[in-house]
């Protein structure tokens, strides 16, 4: 086992990492810019390197200075957590070349899955069933005859990347050269390549992600599926496993593709392989991979009772995996919410701030990995996530009770957050029933014609705040436009 890592990376990941250390023996260094010199994961670890300034690219995204001070700290081990230069191939063959051990898959995996045009190809070589689209297109007389292949509505993404950024559904062809256009220049701002694929978007899809898992034996198992249906800007917010739209046999379906998937790529460590289901007909297409650990990790450790970033550092000291398939099975409900410092009812824009109060639920069956306490900044710099709060109950009813009951006491003053709204989101028939699609809340909370705006949500809500003030000599800042407008009371 390594005697000392060092953690690229910031907030509730690298706290994680840093827990998973500690019961492991090993030490752990902390980075971090001038921005979270008084951050958590900072305070937690048992060494910490400034790197540099506020901005990304001065500091956690800045590769030589990552394996630098690995070097200076005499570390043998780097952890890249996810975000930032987790899925970048370069900055794993650089930890490599400096005689570090990169804790993760292979700069070759990385690779191959990080290009979805190339990644497409390798699937549908592996037999791994693909959505029907087109690589290597560049023109625009190209895409326009691809998508009336494909057929209307198609959705145009980023090569190289992920996130939803490069990435616009296409409902007809009048949107489709305004759509590349802007695919384009995003694309190439945020991962420096414009190159485009275009797929068949399936409007009413669930999102289902297998986490796989092998050592570098060549041992090699998926630890099951996470539904992850619920998205606002092409971002996943609330995760849970098992999934309510599973049957058996889909599953295990399912789970043999995502190993096939992994197997072609040679691929060791975590990993999740991405797909998306079509409710109607059960059938399941290949959409990414990510050669890394995710988010919702924890939604699968507990169901799993596998502590994964603990077998990470394992399979990267070398140790093979000695579990095989059938040693596994799926134990009970969990859901996981990811806590933003954002506004829902204003687009989910980022809110910034100190956190002026940071009260963790707690209980059986509830568990919050959070980045930070009472006191911190929430600056603009970083993702806006704060926290991601867990549950784990003996069925799915129980862990949502479970997670709905754990919101209401998760208090956070000093800057806005989703957690009202995700409360909205879970006291919802449609996820009580499991029938979430990815573009659930865009057509349930608002952004389409059909359905009430955000406006007249919040319109709605502030007269029956004003109404309940006046009645019950309460504030109106007791009732969140989300609980009112959708529903969702104390």
């Amino acid at each position: 086992m390594f005697k000392k890592i060092l953690i690229a990376n910031r907030g509730e990941i690298a706290v994680r990492i840093i827990r998973a250390c500690r019961e492991l023996g090993v030490k752990s260094v902390a980075v971090y810019s001038e921005a979270d010199k008084n951050a958590l994961h900072v305070q937690m670890a048992d060494e910490a390197v400034l790197l540099g300034g506020a901005a990304p690219r001065e500091s956690y995204l800045n590769a030589d200075k990552l394996i630098q001070a690995a070097l200076d700290t005499q570390a043998d081990a780097v952890h890249p957590g996810y975000g930032f230069l987790s899925e970048n191939p370069t900055f794993a063959a650089a930890v490599d070349f400096a005689n570090l051990t990169f804790i993760g898959p292979s700069a070759d995996s990385i690779r191959a899955m990080g290009d979805k045009a190339e990644s497409k190809i390798r699937m549908k070589a592996a037999g791994v069933p693909t959505v029907p689209g087109f690589e290597g297109l560049e023109s625009g007389d190209d895409f326009r005859k691809a998508a009336q292949e494909i057929g209307y509505p198609v959705l145009v993404k980023a090569a190289a990347g992920g996130g939803g950024k490069g990435m616009r559904v296409v409902e007809g062809e009048s949107d489709l050269t305004e759509s590349i256009e802007g695919a384009r220049r995003e694309a190439l701002h945020a991962f420096g390549d414009e190159r485009l694929l275009i797929e068949k978007y399936l409007p009413n899809a669930h999102h289902i992600e297998f986490q796989v898992f092998g050592d570098q034996h060549g041992n090699l198992v998926h630890l099951f599926e996470r539904e992850c249906s619920v998205q606002r800007r092409h971002q996943k917010i609330i995760e849970e496993t098992p999934s309510p739209l599973l049957t058996p046999e889909l599953r295990a379906q399912m789970g043999e593709a995502a190993v096939a998937a992994a197997k072609a790529v040679n691929y060791f460590n975590a990993g999740t392989v991405e797909f998306i289901a079509d409710p109607d007909t059960l059938k399941f297409y290949f959409l990414e991979m990510n050669t890394r650990l995710q988010v919702e990790h924890p939604v699968t450790e507990l169901v799993a009772g596998l502590d994964l970033v603990q077998w990470q550092l394992r399979i990267a000291a070398g140790e093979p995996f000695p579990f095989t398939q059938s040693d596994f099975h799926q134990r009970g409900h969990a859901i996981e919410c990811r806590v933003y410092a954002e506004d829902p009812a204003g687009g989910f824009l980022p809110s910034t701030g100190r956190l002026l109060q940071f009260i963790e639920p707690r209980g059986p069956g509830i568990r919050v990995d959070a980045g930070f306490r009472a006191g911190d900044e929430v600056t603009h710099f970083y993702d806006p996530m704060l926290a991601k709060l867990i549950v784990h109950a003996e069925n799915r009813e129980a862990a949502t009770q479970r997670m709905q009951a754990a919101l209401r006491e998760f208090i956070v003053h000093g800057v806005t957050t989703n957690i009202d709204f995700m409360g909205a989101l879970l006291a919802h028939e449609d996820f009580k029933n499991g029938q979430v699609t990815t573009r659930w809340v865009e057509t349930k909370f608002g952004w389409q014609a059909e359905e009430p705006t955000v406006e007249a949500l919040i319109a709605a809500a502030v007269a029956e705040m004003g109404q309940k003030s006046q009645v019950e000599g309460q504030s109106a800042e007791a009732y969140s436009p989300w609980k009112v407008a959708c529903g969702f009371r104390n």
